[in-house]
């Protein structure tokens, strides 16, 4: 049984943790200050963080235009995940044998398995969200990556 946290741990929670930590910084040491410092601390904290503000959004524009430049994944239809076409090259034969052992996962769960699997999700990625054995995610990304002629993984 997998568990799904609550609250997941992300760059974006952990950026905005750091933030706050900062802030809460700043107003100490603003609040502090003796009185002459005060004013210079202030400004010095202003154009320090307008400097970092800018910063960040510059390094984001460039995270933006590399990852429009990198483009879509090996199936290039992202439009529509599960279309008519989505379940062409699944190894019905190779995984008929695992459906046939007891305790073996839906039909449906290794199809949408697939479906990741060509989309360039890797064997661990869908043996956790897919609560499937990693065997079996790993025989449908070799075949996805055999049939869409993507490299295999290092």
């Amino acid at each position: 049984m997998t568990r799904t946290a609550l609250f997941p741990r992300t760059g974006r929670g952990t950026a905005l943790c750091g933030v706050l930590l900062l802030i809460t910084a700043e107003g100490l040491a603003v609040g502090l200050a003796p009185h002459p410092l005060r004013l210079f601390l202030s400004g010095t904290l202003i154009g320090a963080s307008v400097a970092g503000l800018l910063l960040a959004l510059l390094l984001a524009a460039g995270r933006r235009r590399a990852g429009a430049a990198a483009g879509p994944g090996p199936f290039r239809d992202d439009a529509q995940w599960f279309s008519a076409r989505s379940l062409d090259g699944f190894p019905m034969e190779q995984v008929r044998p695992l459906l046939l052992a007891p305790g073996a996962p839906g039909l449906s769960r290794l199809y949408t398995a697939w479906v990741f699997a060509t989309h360039g999700h890797d064997p661990q990625w869908i043996a956790r969200h897919l609560d499937l054995p990693v065997r079996t995610a790993r025989l449908l990304v070799t075949a996805a990556r055999r049939h869409t002629g993507a490299a295999p993984a290092r």
